[in-house]
């Protein structure tokens, strides 16, 4: 029987012993106390660059911060969507604290959030590469060039925005997630805006423009009048004491007025 190639117990196919010398040879491994020393100071080696890695990443971004701006739900988003499109009805815009703290997104319809402006820009993107593949002008290049402009509009205009507010001293809680915040909810205006061009042609692009232009303007100066005109009261006296709030009148108007250039710019070559 052995002589013919069948199976016995103790043997496999090959003919070699089941728990033979690469089974001992396994078992020694993890029995060898050098080894097991190897892996324990590896495994701490790993651990410690862990630690450091999130010591370095916190020391730039909180990252207990970052979670407030995506604690939203889907009843949020569709009242924060349809603020963003009819503001003008809206009466109360002050952002609900509790014990000193702001309430999350979901908890507040008026608490800045980071999730409706990144679902946004994925959303544009998605919508930029359909419509130049309408056009037969689509390619990765073209569409990457799309991204990276959206995405650099927007980073300069938080950079500038924080150039204004630290050389004119305002003293608000507005922080740089905030700002991130309020101007990447222009994604969802150019959204607005390609979807009326590629329906409606140029007629239902300038009229889906002209629309979202307005509602994001005044939605910008009525969410930042809260955050930067309400620290007046601060500064009210001193030297400049009467210059201050009108430049600081200034920033907020520029920011409102300064969106529907940014999303003429960024949707205009989609829509032919």
């Amino acid at each position: 029987m052995n002589n013919q190639g069948y199976y016995t117990p103790g043997y496999n196919m090959g003919g070699a012993p089941v728990g033979g010398p690469g089974d001992a040879g396994v078992n020694n491994l993890f029995a060898d106390p050098m080894a097991s020393a190897a892996m324990m100071y590896g495994s701490s080696l790993a651990n410690q660059g862990k630690d450091i890695v999130n010591k370095e990443i916190s020391r730039y971004v909180s990252v207990n911060k970052l979670k407030y701006f995506f604690a939203v739900d889907s009843k949020y988003v569709m009242k924060k969507l349809l603020l963003l499109m009819f503001p003008y009805t809206h009466q109360d815009w002050e952002v609900r604290y509790h014990r000193d703290t702001p309430l999350t997104p979901r908890h507040d319809v008026n608490a800045p959030d980071l999730y409706i402006p990144s679902m946004a820009f994925i959303t544009y993107i998605l919508l930029a590469g359909m419509a130049l593949g309408i056009q037969k002008r689509f390619s990765p290049e073209v569409l990457g060039l799309c991204a990276s402009t959206a995405l650099v509009w927007v980073v300069i205009e938080v950079l500038v925005m924080l150039l204004c507010l630290y050389i004119l001293s305002v003293h608000s809680d507005l922080s740089i997630f905030d700002l991130f915040a309020y101007s990447g909810y222009k994604y969802v205006g150019m959204i607005f805006t390609v979807l009326g061009g590629l329906l409606f042609g140029s007629d239902g692009y300038f009229v889906a423009l002209t629309w979202s232009s307005c509602a994001l303007m005044f939605f910008i100066v009525r969410s930042l009048k809260m955050k930067i005109l309400s620290s007046l009261s601060h500064d009210s006296m001193g030297a400049g004491a009467t210059a201050k709030p009108r430049l600081r009148l200034y920033i907020t108007v520029a920011t409102a007025t300064f969106q529907p250039i940014i999303i003429y710019w960024l949707t205009s070559h989609l829509v032919r």
